[in-house]
């Protein structure tokens, strides 16, 4: 018997694929389980519809992950970490920070889990990074990892304001007669 499998099945092979099992193991595991349909003429073209619906599918996220990658590669971000004196950081930047600092760039279509550290980003400078954004589509982005300033690294004004604070009183409260 033909069938026409309506998912990915790891003994037969994958969705939309027309293969000949005996009667039995479609009718009784298949079929009912709907991992297959019966290979007439109107489930033929039933599938070969969606199949071109799914093709149409696949070439639109990929051109959008070809979109997405070309403007990654063009992005450069800053994460501004806390170092010693020797401008040693304090831990390591993780692929959160990054997921982070990119969400607020708007790129919020962008998996977390995809951002490919290849190996701990514990120095403070450039660092490139790839990111998987669909099969074979990559992007490369730059992460500048800067020093956080605290108070002692600051330069103090060389002059203080000598402008006066101008006193601003609060308006008077004026009573108003109760009615009784």
């Amino acid at each position: 018997m033909k069938i026409i499998l309506k998912k990915d099945f790891e003994l037969l092979g994958e969705q939309g694929k027309v293969v000949e099992v005996k009667n039995g193991y479609a009718r009784n595991y298949l079929i009912p389980n709907g991992i297959g349909a019966l290979a007439n003429q109107s489930n033929l073209k039933t599938f070969d519809e969606v199949k071109k619906q799914r093709a149409r599918k696949v070439q639109k996220q990929t051109d959008e992950a070809k979109k997405t990658a070309s403007e990654l590669s063009n992005q450069t971000i800053t994460i501004t970490v806390k170092a010693g004196e020797d401008n040693k950081i304090f831990g390591s930047v993780t692929s959160q920070m990054i997921y982070d600092n990119l969400k607020s760039k708007g790129f919020e279509d962008i998996d977390r889990k995809k951002i490919i550290l290849k190996e701990p980003i514990k120095t403070l400078g450039v660092h490139e990074l790839e990111i998987k954004l669909q099969n074979a589509i990559t992007a490369t982005l730059k992460v500048n990892v800067v020093k956080e300033e605290s108070e002692s690294d600051k330069v103090p004004d060389a002059e203080p304001s000598e402008k006066p604070a101008e006193n601003i009183a609060a308006p008077e409260k004026t009573e108003e007669p109760q009615a009784s």
